[in-house]
């Protein structure tokens, strides 16, 4: 006696691989099974304020269950964010709560599952939102009822005009989550450049200038007219922005953890906070869900924080990234995380620069640290990476077996591999042939660490201000703190490896020669090379018989130098001493592409990224390669 699909228990599994989802579809219970009203006004809410399919219903005819599925639109997240964190933005997120279905809030606390139907596998940021929306839900569920929710539902509607309806309040519920983006892109600035792009202008500009816009539907006044909430029972009040432009992910993230209005029903509330929360999942930790404190803001990828009970249930959650997936998908980046690690571990300024230092798990006693940040053992740390095999070997033999090895060899090894992986929190990718020709170098790599708020930060400032390009060169020991905490301000602190001539800030250049001397320096090097030394040197390199291919996938030396190519905001903040560019501001200036360089090689000295075939060229690389990675 149902209307449409019919559904099986055995079919409620998200991850049930026949499962098939018909967005909208809605079933009726059979006649002697009493549904609850407030249910169904509920789903009408969530229809007349979304669409008709934002909801999916699921009853079954013999039992006291309905499974209701709230379709959460992602596709506000950039790409490269949603890359990074694993999710499939073309594609809803769905909420499956599951109900008692004639009693509803005065019922059970509901089930609650997290999942997009073709993202089967990693989906941490599943694991991590179920973790929130259950917190939410079990704090409201204390002073829910049916009869309390109707309350509320009445006065909203004592509220209206007489000629108003609930879609005039659309643009009131959307103000404080993003809306899909506009599908128009800023201009580029740099005049020089306008014209000469033999690519799409919007192509270009999807991460050069991305923009969040909000679409208000009917922006008149009354929208924002109606009296607080309520804020009896613990409800809070609704706080309502007026405000001539949509808010930014940094203005968004101030609201998070704001409860919405139950004004609309429980369905619509829960729907808003997952809104809320999904743009700034990466600023609280994945298991207590407080917010992280980082010297430079939060970084890219949403993280575990140092508490040592997080850690405990980070390695029971799930949501630690898979050594065995990563070496699958990005060996070569791996290879490279693996590089940085062993490099500052074997600094002299190691006590400084070796941060974080490794929180992980005693395989053989789950409820110690083996490695302890509180209490550092360098030399353990060192023996166990010693024995991490190399990720070359990795991808040639199964997994499993190469595993097994390590864990003979020593059992902290793989453990310790596990949170070099997971504790990167920057989106890395190893670029493909068609990449940046002029630095000589096949070991080049998208690296994108700013969080969606910097970002969006950053593009407001380009907007008034323009940008351009600029070398950032730091030695291959500073990076394992780099990917985890930013590219931070480290005049005047102990971080300072050399001097601050022209004040504080992050120091940057056009001309490549002076960002490879400053890549040079560490390991008691304190002398940065000339330009003529540098030139010598690429000549010197470049004429030797190579005994390898150059064309090699993995880094076959210990002895690295790398040079970050970064987008800098040209204000009157950036200060300019000749070809030494000082930046103060550190939303000024992100990260875009990393090259590495083996041997003492380096590459082309007398590159100046003012030259506009040398931007043509970095815009070509942005315009067509990092979408398809």
């Amino acid at each position: 006696d149902l209307k449409g699909q019919y559904w099986t228990d055995d079919d409620s599994d998200g991850d049930n691989e026949s499962e098939e989802f018909l967005y909208g579809v809605q079933g009726t219970c059979a006649a002697d099974l009493y549904r609850h009203p407030q249910l169904d006004a509920d789903i009408e809410a969530v229809k007349e304020i979304y669409s008709e399919n934002a909801v999916a219903v699921r009853e079954y005819g013999t039992i006291d269950d309905v499974d209701i599925d709230l379709h959460v639109n992602i596709s506000f997240l950039d790409e490269e964010v949603a890359t990074a964190w694993k999710v499939l933005r073309t594609e809803p997120i769905v909420l499956r709560l599951r109900f008692s279905l004639s009693q509803y809030l005065d019922g059970p606390e509901p089930s609650i599952e997290v999942f997009q139907p073709s993202n089967k596998e990693g989906f941490g940021l599943g694991l991590q939102l179920k973790k929130i929306l259950g917190m939410f839900t079990s704090q409201q569920w204390k002073h829910l009822s049916n009869d309390f929710l109707k309350t509320q539902q009445e006065k909203r509607h004592s509220w209206f005009k007489t000629s108003g309806t609930i879609k005039k309040f659309r643009a009131g519920l959307s103000i404080f989550s993003p809306i899909p983006k506009s599908p128009s892109f800023p201009v580029i600035q740099d005049s020089v450049l306008k014209g000469k792009l033999g690519i799409p202008e919007a192509r270009v500009n999807r991460l050069m200038n991305r923009s969040v816009s909000c679409m208000v539907k009917n922006p008149k006044v009354e929208v924002f007219g109606y009296p607080p909430a309520s804020t009896q029972a613990g409800v809070a009040p609704f706080n309502i922005l007026v405000a001539c432009s949509a808010p930014s992910p940094s203005q968004v993230g101030g609201h998070c953890k704001n409860i919405p209005t139950l004004e609309y029903g429980f369905l619509v509330q829960i729907m808003k906070y997952a809104e809320q929360r999904i743009p700034t999942l990466n600023e609280y930790c994945v298991v207590c869900d407080e917010q992280h404190v980082f010297q430079n803001g939060s970084m890219l990828k949403p993280a575990v924080c140092t508490r040592e009970l997080c850690v405990f249930s980070f390695y029971t959650l799930g949501v630690m990234s898979g050594a065995a997936e990563e070496v699958a998908t990005g060996a070569e980046v791996v290879d490279l995380l693996v590089a940085m690690c062993r490099a500052a571990l074997e600094s002299p300024r190691k006590s400084i620069i070796f941060e974080p230092y490794p929180s992980v798990v005693d395989p053989n006693d789950p409820k110690t640290l083996a490695f302890n940040p509180k209490k550092k053992n360098y030399e353990r740390l060192q023996k166990a990476l010693d024995s991490v095999m190399s990720i070359r070997e990795m991808t040639q033999g199964s997994y499993l077996e190469i595993k097994k090895q390590m864990d003979k060899l020593d059992p902290l090894a793989h453990p310790l591999l596990q949170w070099i992986i997971s504790s990167n929190r920057s989106h890395i990718v190893k670029l493909p042939l068609s990449r940046l020709k002029f630095m000589h170098t096949s070991h080049q790599f998208l690296l994108l660490s700013s969080p969606p708020a910097k970002e969006a930060r950053f593009r407001t400032a380009k907007k008034l201000y323009g940008s351009t390009f600029a070398f950032h060169g730091s030695h291959i020991e500073n990076w394992h703190s780099i990917l985890r905490n930013g590219l931070v301000n480290a005049s005047y602190t102990k971080l300072q490896l050399h001097g601050a001539a022209y004040g504080k800030g992050i120091y940057l250049s056009p001309i490549s020669s002076i960002s490879f001397g400053y890549s040079g320096m560490g390991k008691g090097q304190h002398r940065m090379p000339s330009k003529d030394e540098l030139v010598q040197r690429y000549n010197r390199m470049n004429t030797i018989p190579q005994t390898r291919s150059i064309q090699s996938r993995f880094l076959q030396s210990r002895n690295l130098n790398c040079i970050a190519l970064c987008e800098v905001i040209t204000s009157k903040d950036l200060q300019k001493h000749g070809n030494i560019w000082v930046c103060p501001v550190s939303d000024h200036v992100c990260t875009r592409f990393f090259f590495v360089y083996e041997d003492g090689q380096v590459g082309d000295a007398n590159i100046n990224t003012q030259d506009p075939k040398i931007q043509k060229e970095i815009m070509r690389v942005i315009g067509t390669q990092v979408y398809t990675n």
